[in-house]
């Protein structure tokens, strides 16, 4: 009996080191941006698509906040997902994640931007309307792992004026792009974060709602959102994958590329583009000089200890900032 154990031991390692194992079935995981009711119809005709031309089979992985997703790839319950480059950045350094291609914008764009939004009747015009922080205003920010909706308005809005919203508004929640945007149309918050991919959607879908909504505040440009493996799934269907990708709408597609286009078109896409975990240096650089910016802050701190940290923040985002620039000039 000992022996056959050992025999299929043997064979079990034999396989996993010749990798000759694959990932049949892949649970895609998607960031709930909007509703899944509005989710689903973009993204299920292209993950139908990739089931067909891969073989593999793929069943999409929806959840109620970013967290889910990424968790979900923490524990192998997704093996691969469209991120953000905030959430993104959670999936690498939490969740064995590893980014292979990008989205390229439908209108060509290198990137979108984060947006601050008011009703198109109020008084706020500008930033520093919004931040007298007399705690008579109520404020939208997006999902904490939401690049857009939570890390540059953290970053270029609060953290670069030293303000902390719970600090600074009578309310301050965490939702979606989606409701954030109905809810300042509608009047149940004065100014929330949002994007300029999602309004795009909000103009198409909720055209008297974008009447009601004016922007006060655009960011610097945002890197197009990543689309991340798990990076221990099998090389095989890692080509596969990356195969359908990278052709998906293009004239080496082995599916009808005008149906595809339409499909990209729906997800505000173009062809995708290959890429990989240095897109998220940018990203990186926002969330130390957030977290920098936070201690400097900190009172309950000793002088001592915010230089101590931030020392070793500056060092590390330095770091970060020459790897960007030598990569942007090569």
């Amino acid at each position: 009996m000992n022996a056959f154990f050992k025999t299929v031991a043997a064979a079990a390692i034999s396989l996993a080191a010749t990798g000759a194992a694959y990932a049949e079935e892949i649970n895609f995981g998607i960031i709930s941006t909007e509703s899944q009711i509005a989710l689903k119809p973009k993204w299920e005709p292209f993950l139908a698509d990739m089931e067909k031309q891969t073989g593999l089979t793929v069943k999409p992985f929806y959840a109620s906040d970013y967290a889910g997703v990424i968790e979900g790839m923490r524990f192998g319950k997704v093996q691969m997902a469209w991120f953000g480059n905030k959430s993104a950045m959670e999936a690498v350094d939490r969740a064995d994640g590893q980014i292979f291609v990008q989205s390229v914008s439908v209108d060509g764009n290198p990137g979108y931007w984060s947006l601050i939004l008011a009703p198109k009747d109020s008084k706020l015009t500008s930033v520093e309307d919004l931040l007298k922080c007399d705690k008579t205003l109520s404020f939208g920010l997006g999902d904490v792992n939401s690049t857009s909706g939570y890390l540059v308005p953290m970053t270029f809005v609060f953290a670069a004026n030293k303000v902390d919203p719970k600090d600074c508004f009578k309310t301050v929640t965490n939702a979606n792009h989606e409701t954030n945007a109905m809810a300042v149309a509608n009047g149940q918050v004065d100014a929330a974060a949002n994007n300029t991919e999602n309004l795009d959607l909000i103009k198409k879908n909720h055209p008297e709602a974008f009447d009601k909504i004016k922007v006060i505040w655009k960011s610097v440009l945002i890197p197009s959102d990543p689309i991340v493996w798990r990076s221990d799934l099998p090389q095989a269907t890692k080509d596969k994958i990356s195969n359908f990708f990278l052709s998906y709408g293009t004239d080496k597609s082995k599916g009808d590329v005008a149906h595809e286009k339409e499909v990209l078109a729906a997800l505000q896409w173009a062809p995708f583009k290959v890429s990989d975990n240095d897109q998220l240096l940018p990203i990186r650089v926002m969330e130390l000089t957030k977290t920098i910016a936070k201690i400097e802050a900190d009172a309950s701190i000793s002088d001592a200890d915010k230089k101590a940290q931030i020392e070793k923040l500056e060092a590390q985002k330095a770091e970060y900032e020459a790897k960007l620039k030598a990569k942007q000039q090569s």
